[in-house]
Formats: C-alpha cells, structure tokens, sequence
C-alpha cells in the first residue's frame, strides 16, 4: 500500500502498550535507517548527528507488554467487530436516528472506535452523561481549521462537509471487555438520548 506504515501503541489504541510507543514498518533499508536516526537523535552512530531527531525510542519494557498483548490481538480485535456487528443490529432495530459506520464488504473494521452521527451532539451526550454512558469526540476541530494550517488559509466554511461532519461525530463505548448487558445499555442510552434530542430541536 506505501512505501512505510505507522502504528500507534497509545495505551487506548487496539495493541496499547502503558505508556507513549509506536513503531513504523517498511520494506525500505533507506527509509528504515532515516526513521532510525530520527527516533534516536538523528544519530548515525552515537554522538554524531547528521539530522535533527527525537528521543523516540521505544523501552525494552513496553516493547515486552506489546509481545504478550499481541498473542491476544487479534482475539480483542474479533470482539470489536462482534460489538460493532451488535451496536448496529441493535441501533438499526430501534429506528434510532444515528448514522452508523460503514464498513465496505472489500475490508473489515476493528473498531478502535464506535463512532456515530448526531444532530445536536452536544444535547446527545448530556443525555448519555446523565445516564451514566460516557461517549467522547475524536475529533472536534477538522484539521484545516487547526492553527497548525493557518498559513493555508483555509476558513470556516470552506470545507462544509467535513464541518457539519466535525460538529456531529461521537464515540461510543467500545473496547474488547464489554459485556451484552453494557452493549445493551449503551444502545438503551442512546434511544432515550436521540428521543430527548429530537425533542429538544
């Protein structure tokens, strides 16, 4: 697919080690070397620098957790997709007025997150709150909007379904440990929260 990847092992991600952790892969001796640099200071051997880098290397014990986690990855992973199956038949079913992901038939998900649409997602979420369901936004600001890309230029409205998209995305609960009962009431939450919100426009 590319010439490197990147995984993150961000404690909340699907293989999370306890701490900050990544890794990047690639067929490249080229590319693999410069990465190394990178992550190490921007060292070709030590004490000499031929870039600028970062201390970006991953500690022998994150990297054991990561070895024992990944035995059980791809289990974890097959229980977000059971979730993700069972949010949408349950979601489906009660005519609750949420968009779903999608997922196209040529790949599988694994569900790092749930995440739906929602109009009026700030009402939707107290609701959820009050009913004791915690949801989050990942991510609240579209990256063209971020100070990081003010000299594009780029303003608000210039980008209006990535916007509108931006003010309605919300995170269910989702991780590999949660029951039928959570799934259940997670769905029960989000009725009532939809109903509530619907009323409230």
């Amino acid at each position: 697919m590319g010439h490197a990847a990147a995984f993150s092992f961000y404690p909340g991600k699907n293989l999370g080690a306890c701490g900050e952790a990544g890794a990047v892969t690639t067929n490249n001796e080229g590319l693999a070397r410069k990465v190394r640099m990178i992550r190490n200071h921007g060292q070709a051997e030590k004490y000499y620098h031929e870039t600028e880098g970062y201390n970006g290397r991953l500690d022998a014990i994150q990297a054991g957790l990561l070895q024992v986690k990944l035995r059980k990855l791809e289990q974890w992973n097959e229980r977000r997709r059971a979730i993700a199956r069972r949010y949408t038949k349950l979601l489906a079913g009660a005519n609750v007025e949420l968009v779903l992901p999608f997922e196209p038939t040529y790949s599988k998900g694994t569900y790092h997150l749930f995440v739906v649409r929602v109009r009026n997602r700030e009402h939707f979420r107290a609701q959820m709150l009050a009913a004791k369901v915690g949801t989050a936004i990942h991510y609240p600001l579209p990256l063209h909007l971020q100070n990081a890309y003010a000299h594009l230029c780029y303003k608000i409205g210039d980008l209006p379904i990535t916007e509108q998209i931006a003010s309605e995305i919300i995170s269910l609960p989702m991780f590999p440990h949660m029951t039928e009962e959570q799934v259940e009431a997670v769905v029960c939450a989000a009725a009532c929260a939809v109903s509530s919100t619907t009323a409230a426009a």
